[in-house]
């Protein structure tokens, strides 16, 4: 494992979250010109079939391939919008609603969802758009799968990007909910209060933002950051409505008992096999800590860590220059 360091009881969803096609018309320096003025290049949207349902999809930039998995993994791909984009003038992302959430949750029922159909997803996304192999960004939960389908599929995945990671093995998840505890403190009890009542438990929109700006409070540096993912959350959470909450909930419960509610989940000694170039990325104002990034890093044998300094869970969003420098030497060590 290299270190690079980058100037700039309890159930487990409290935990969990963060935690073909046709390319673009636009050149690759009208799109960086459009990055750096503010605008932002134009993205496609598609479905992407999976039995009697779909994924909803949505690619914007060229160059190099990159299928992005969002955290939660109660979430959709909103949450990522519209920092993440920034990197559309170096990068294909590829990002796609994770099954039964976002709009890739109609015709789902929660049942249908499982760890491997997850997996299988991923696979059915690179096969949409035509590609032999991609690189694979995941944050927070989206880490874990990311891992996951790069276990299963090694030969698909060309670079491993793994950011602000949630925890690969159950062990790992005892460090966490400690930590978590510790930094929430009082406020931990306001959360399980709100968790309890009827109307966080029907999925209204409010109580479920309310909970967020508590869990999500010791998770990021500046005030301004904070508030502008909450406000992004709080309009997705308005848009899903109360039935789409209550369904990807469900569906998180089913993917911690897939995973981390597993007696000995540890994916550390298979990575250990791994030989794709990876990229691990944490920040040192994380609520997620430090070792947890680290045990990762250092089980991919051919993986690269670098420390964001002043910012936390969000890295995209919160020091956006720092991250697009760590790609830029990622992807030149291993283009």
């Amino acid at each position: 494992m290299n270190r690079v360091r980058c100037c700039k009881g309890m159930r487990a969803r409290l935990i969990a979250a963060s935690f073909g096609s046709v390319l673009l018309a636009a050149s690759p320096s009208d799109l960086s010109s459009a990055v750096q003025a503010g605008r932002q290049p134009s993205a496609r949207e598609s479905r992407i079939p999976i039995g009697n349902a779909s994924l909803f999809a949505r690619d914007i930039g060229r160059g190099q391939p990159m299928i992005v998995l969002h955290g939660g993994p109660d979430f959709d791909q909103a949450y990522l919008l519209p920092d993440l984009d920034r990197l559309a003038d170096r990068f294909r992302l590829i990002y796609y609603d994770q099954r039964g959430r976002g709009r890739s949750a109609e015709g789902v029922q929660p049942d249908d969802v499982t760890l491997t159909s997850d997996v299988d997803d991923i696979d059915r996304v690179r096969q949409h758009f035509q590609l032999e192999s991609s690189a694979l960004l995941g944050h927070s939960w989206g880490a874990v799968l990311a891992l996951e389908y790069a276990l299963r599929y090694p030969t698909r995945v060309s670079q491993l990007i793994i950011m602000n990671p949630a925890p690969a093995s159950a062990s790992d998840v005892a460090v966490l909910r400690k930590a978590y505890l510790q930094k929430l403190g009082a406020e931990m009890e306001r959360q399980r209060t709100i968790l309890a009542s009827p109307a966080y438990q029907q999925g209204n929109p409010e109580a479920v933002a309310a909970r967020y700006r508590i869990h999500f409070k010791p998770a990021l540096a500046r005030p301004q950051d904070y508030e502008k993912l909450m406000a992004t959350m709080k309009a997705g959470f308005i848009r899903q409505g109360k039935d789409g909450i209550v369904k990807a909930r469900a569906v998180e419960d089913r993917l911690m008992r897939d995973t981390w509610e597993v007696d000995g989940y540890d994916l550390l000694p298979k990575l250990r096999n791994l030989k794709v170039p990876a990229l691990v990325i944490w920040a040192d104002h994380d609520f997620i800590p430090a070792e947890i990034a680290e045990h990762i890093a250092r089980a991919i044998p051919n993986a690269r860590l670098v420390t964001m300094r002043n910012c936390g869970h969000f890295a995209y969003l919160e020091c956006g220059s720092d991250v697009r420098r760590a790609f830029d030497e990622f992807f030149r060590a291993h283009p």
